[in-house]
C-alpha cells in the first residue's frame, strides 16, 4: 500500500486484494447482475479501541480508492494467469473504479472520551463502523483493501509498539518447516496484513525458502494476493468464500442454499476452482446437499475447512465420500481456520494417516505475526480481529452459521430461521454478531 507525505494508506493496485473477490465478482455479474449488496464491518475485540485520529486517516485513505484501475500490463496479465476470467469480465474490471460514494463509515467515541473527541483531540478512543452500500457487482470488491487499509492505519498510528526485526528471518523459518514436513501451502494474509511491506516480506522470504529447498516434498502453491502473484511470478491462489453461500441463500432461499451455490458456481466455472468451501451454514448442512446429489462429491476437487475442529473435519469428510462411493484419495482438503505451522503440521499428519491429500492456507499466522518491541519481544503484539461480511442482499439479510454453532453472523431473527431449515438446535448461549 501507498503511504506517502500526505499519510495515505492505499492499495498499491487493483489487484492488491484476493482472488476470490474477482472470481466471485464474476459469478455475480453473470447471476445477479442487478442485486444490490451490503457489506458491514465488525470488530470482535471488545478491549481494542481506535482512535479519532485513525479514523480521520482511515476516511481519508478510503476516498482515493477511486484512482485505482486496472493496468492494461494488468489486465494482459490476469488474461494468462487467470484464462478462466472471461474476456467480458476483463472488460468490465477494466472499467471498473470504487465508488467511495458507496461507503457509511462512521466513528463513536467511548464515553470517557467523548470530551476529548469534542475538543477535536485525535487520541479521543472509540469504535469504526463501516458499511459499504450498492450494487452488488461493485460492492464485492471492498472488503479485502479496506481491512488491509484499516490494519495498516491503526498499526501507524494507534499502536505502534513493533518494528520489523526478524520478519523475514520468520517467515523464512515457517516455510522451511512446512516444506520440510511435506506440507504444500498457499499465502493468505492480505486481509489481516500488519502492512503491505509485511506481506511483501513474508512472499520474499517464503519463496527464497522454496527455491533454498529444491527437493523439499512440497511447495509454496502461490498467494490469495493477486497483485503479489504478479509480481513474484506464482499462482494466485482461492476458493470460494463464504459470502457467495450466504448471497445465494438470502437471494433463493435457504433449504437448498448450498446445493444451489454449487451449481450455479459451475455454471461460471466448469472445471476450475472447485474446491467447496463447507461451514457457512455448518459443514452438516452442507454435507445435506452435498449427499443428495453426488455429482458434487464426484466433480469437485475438495472441501476447505474454515472453522470448527479442524481435526474431526478429514475423518468426517473421508466418511462421506466413502458414503457415496467417491475415491477419497483423489480428493484435496483445504485447511485454513487460524493456522499455524505446528497445527499444520498435525493436520498434515492426520490426512496422511488417513490417506487424504491436504493443503494449508495461512493468513495471519505469516503476515501479522509480531511481538510488542517494549516487551523485549516477549509479549505477542496482537492482530486485529475484525471481518466485513456481506449484511444483505436483495435488501433480505444474510447470514452465516459456521462450525462454531453457537456464534453467528448476521440477522438475529433470520439466524434463527436457518438454525431451524437445517435442525440446528438454538440455545441460550448463541451469539449472534
Amino acid at each position: 500500500m501507498e503511504n506517502g507525505h500526505n499519510d495515505l494508506v492505499v492499495p498499491a493496485s487493483l489487484l492488491d486484494t484476493d482472488l476470490y473477490k474477482f472470481t466471485m465478482q464474476q459469478a455475480v455479474l453473470q447471476h445477479f447482475p442487478s442485486a444490490e449488496g451490503t457489506y458491514k464491518f465488525t470488530h470482535r475485540d471488545k478491549d481494542v479501541f481506535f482512535t479519532r485520529e485513525c479514523f480521520r486517516r482511515f476516511q481519508r485513505s478510503a476516498s482515493q480508492f477511486d484512482r485505482l484501475q486496472l493496468g492494461k500490463d494488468e489486465r494482459d496479465w490476469l488474461a494468462k494467469a487467470c484464462p478462466y476470467l472471461k474476456s467480458s469480465y476483463l472488460d468490465f474490471l477494466s472499467t471498473y473504479r470504487f465508488n467511495p460514494a458507496q461507503l457509511r463509515l462512521g466513528f463513536e467515541p467511548l464515553p470517557e472520551d467523548a470530551e476529548k473527541d469534542a475538543n477535536g483531540d485525535g487520541s479521543a478512543r472509540g469504535n469504526i463502523s463501516i458499511e459499504a452500500v450498492g450494487p452488488w457487482q461493485e460492492t464485492i470488491l471492498w472488503e479485502v483493501p479496506l481491512m488491509a487499509c484499516l490494519s495498516e492505519i491503526y498499526f501507524t498510528t494507534v499502536d505502534k509498539d513493533w518494528n520489523y526485526e526478524g520478519q523475514e528471518e520468520q517467515a523464512y523459518e515457517k516455510a522451511k518447516t512446512l516444506l520440510e514436513a511435506g506440507c504444500t501451502f498457499s499465502e493468505f494474509g492480505t486481509r489481516r496484513r500488519r502492512s503491505y511491506h509485511t506481506q511483501d516480506l513474508v512472499m520474499g522470504a517464503i519463496l527464497r525458502a522454496q527455491s533454498d529447498l529444491p527437493n523439499a516434498p512440497a511447495k509454496v502453491a502461490g498467494t490469495s494476493n493477486v497483485h503479489f502473484a504478479m509480481k513474484y511470478n506464482v499462482a494466485p491462489m482461492g476458493t470460494i468464500a463464504h459470502e457467495w453461500f450466504m448471497g445465494v441463500g438470502a437471494y433463493t432461499g435457504y433449504d437448498y442454499a448450498n446445493g444451489t451455490a454449487l451449481k450455479l458456481w459451475e455454471e461460471v466455472y466448469q472445471n476450475v476452482l472447485l474446491i467447496a468451501l463447507t461451514d457457512t451454514f455448518s459443514t452438516e448442512a452442507f454435507y445435506h446437499d452435498f449427499v443428495k446429489d453426488p455429482h458434487f462429491a464426484q466433480h469437485w476437487t475438495g472441501l476447505r475447512q474454515d472453522s470448527g475442529d479442524p481435526f474431526a473435519y478429514a475423518p468426517r469428510a473421508k466418511q462421506i465420500y466413502e458414503q457415496l462411493g467417491v475415491d477419497y484419495t483423489t480428493k484435496t482438503i483445504i485447511f485454513s481456520d487460524a493456522l499455524t505451522v505446528e497445527k499444520a503440521l498435525k493436520l498434515k499428519k492426520q490426512c496422511d494417516e488417513l490417506g487424504l491429500k491436504c493443503s494449508f492456507g495461512i493468513g495471519t499466522s505469516l503476515s501479522n505475526d509480531f511481538k510488542k518491541a517494549s516487551s523485549g519481544d516477549a509479549e505477542k503484539s496482537r492482530a486485529l480481529n475484525m471481518v466485513i461480511k456481506l449484511s444483505s442482499v436483495g435488501r433480505k439479510p444474510t447470514v452465516k452459521i459456521s462450525d462454531e454453532l453457537t456464534k453467528n453472523t448476521g440477522d438475529a431473527e433470520t439466524v434463527r430461521l436457518v438454525k431451524r431449515i437445517f435442525g440446528i438446535p438454538i440455545t441460550d448461549e448463541d451469539q449472534v454478531v
